[in-house]
């Protein structure tokens, strides 16, 4: 049992110790900072989760624990940073000799599957008396290390991949969820499995981790749903744009949200929140549910569909400027939380894991949630010490993003490039957009930061990237220059033509005609 039974000494064996909580963790693969209402977004419509974000606290200075998704998951589950449990990149990355793309380091070797020795949350969870539940995507290793290997009572849809395979609407693949009839949307299918576990477990504590596929590509909605984003980037005047993409060092980031299909699968993902909340709501349960709401890492901006936009924030998804790490991040919790409350404190992923144990009424476990503080002081009105925060990202990814270390300290972000071994200071009070690099001007404080991220990195064991003896300065920027012209023209006519009242997917697409992207 992982040493529970001794990490969890003092719990009574029954629920009575258990504080009168349950728990809906609902986290949201590759939904940017910007990308809701809440957040500043005019062009998708988030009523549901603004409602969430209105009715609990706001932490606007939210971070996830990795730029990308199974890192950023595996902190989540354990508390600990990417370094210190090993998964740094998304399983299925090449690494090492396998990384054959032009570029001039080797990405550092990784771990591939959950450690099996690391207790997660649900495990603690499950311990001590909790109904554990799980849906949607997992991406934390293979067979033999799937939800139901690390704490989940149950699983539903949590598998190897991290895309949904065969797209979001049924039929679909996947060995965990059986699909359901021809057209049904699977995001409104995992929120479905999650309000029908609530509904069975009222009688109980219990956790549920509602985990969406989306807004992960492939990017897919409805026709009517496309239609009607289309008419509203008319009515915004956004059709007309002759310009939506900016080349930013090694591949173009979009500079505007007017994606009809991806603001479609935005409104599908809110629909399922909503369907999550009116069963709490229904079943009396809200009164007693701790509701978070977070995503894995920064919208895609660049690389993949390139969806969205993320200003001012710089980048997205991949990427190591603020636009790739920094997330919406809501914990509501009835009868601690303010109405309409919002902090600016940093925070980041390995923080819900002592948090929700404290919530819980369930002795923290430092030796486990190593990387994470408690943020119930914060809930409550109060604050957190002041902390460091890091980021350790050993790798190239699919949208342009650089091998990096990266530290937050008060209002300063120091980031290190392993490439070349340079590094860039940004004073974010003062430069959210990261435009204005401060290292030259500010010798001292890059000195100072610097060697804070290497006592970070050599504490978590930190794998560092090695020079490729393959790479070619010409290759390289053939590269660089193919996707800066010929990449470029092709996204801007692209992505004008989503917006054609013409405009359909090649080829006989199942989810454009389906009727199944709507709640039921």
């Amino acid at each position: 049992m992982k040493s529970l039974l001794i990490i969890l000494a003092g719990i009574a064996a029954s629920t009575a110790a258990l504080e009168a909580r349950n728990f809906v963790f609902i986290l949201v693969d590759d939904l940017g900072a910007t990308d809701l209402g809440y957040t500043g977004s005019k062009f998708h419509e988030t009523p549901n989760i603004d409602r969430l974000a209105a009715s609990g606290m706001r932490f606007d200075t939210g971070y996830a624990a990795s730029r990308v998704c199974s890192p950023s998951r595996a902190s989540i589950m354990t508390g600990k940073a990417t370094p210190r449990h090993g998964i740094t990149d998304w399983i299925g990355a090449a690494s090492g000799m396998d990384w054959k793309r032009d570029d001039s380091v080797l990405p550092a070797e990784y771990v591939h599957n959950l450690p099996s020795e690391e207790i997660t949350i649900a495990e603690a969870m499950r311990e001590a008396g909790y109904a554990t539940f799980f849906a949607g995507k997992w991406h934390l290793g293979a067979k033999g290390s799937w939800p139901e290997d690390h704490g989940f009572e149950i699983n539903k849809g949590g598998w190897d991949k991290g895309s949904p395979a065969g797209g979001y609407f049924a039929p679909w693949k996947n060995p965990r969820l059986e699909s359901g009839p021809d057209g049904e949307l699977l995001t409104l299918r995992l929120a479905r499995e999650t309000a029908s576990f609530i509904e069975a477990n009222q009688n109980k504590p219990f956790f549920a981790f509602l985990s969406f596929y989306t807004v992960h590509g492939p990017i897919q909605t409805t026709e009517a749903l496309h239609e009607k984003y289309r008419k509203k980037a008319e009515r915004m005047g956004l059709s007309g744009e002759a310009t939506r993409f900016k080349f930013d060092r090694r591949l173009a980031v979009r500079q505007v949200q007017d994606n009809p299909i991806y603001a479609g699968m935005v409104e599908s993902l809110d629909t399922a929140v909503g369907i999550v909340l009116n069963k709490l709501k229904e079943t009396g349960l809200d009164k007693d549910t701790v509701v978070i709401f977070t995503s894995d890492n920064g919208g895609v901006s660049s690389g993949d569909a390139y969806s969205t936009s993320l200003l001012p924030y710089r980048g997205g998804k991949g990427r190591q400027w603020e636009g790739g790490i920094r997330e919406p991040y809501i914990i509501h919790v009835p009868g601690m939380t303010k109405a309409r409350s919002a902090t600016e404190i940093p925070v980041i992923g390995m923080d819900f894991y002592p948090t929700i144990l404290e919530l819980a009424g369930l002795p923290a476990m430092p030796g486990q949630h190593v990387d994470g503080v408690s943020l119930v002081p914060v809930l409550k009105g109060g604050s957190v010490g002041e902390r460091d925060l890091f980021w350790h990202y050993p790798h190239y990814g699919n949208q342009g993003g650089e091998p990096s270390s990266i530290i937050r300290s008060k209002d300063w972000k120091l980031i290190h490039y392993h490439e070349d071994g340079r590094s860039e200071l940004y004073k974010l009070d003062e430069d959210p957009g990261e435009q204005k690099d401060l290292a030259a001007a500010n010798p001292e404080k890059v000195a100072v930061l610097s060697a804070r991220l290497n006592d970070w990195l050599k504490d978590t064991g930190a794998k560092i990237p090695t020079r490729d003896p393959r790479f070619d300065q010409k290759r390289f920027d053939a590269k660089i220059n193919a996707a800066r012209n010929a990449g470029m023209s092709r996204l801007e006519k692209q992505h004008l033509e989503f917006l054609d009242p013409d405009w359909e997917p090649k080829g006989k697409e199942p989810w454009w005609g389906s009727a199944g992207a709507v709640e039921k």
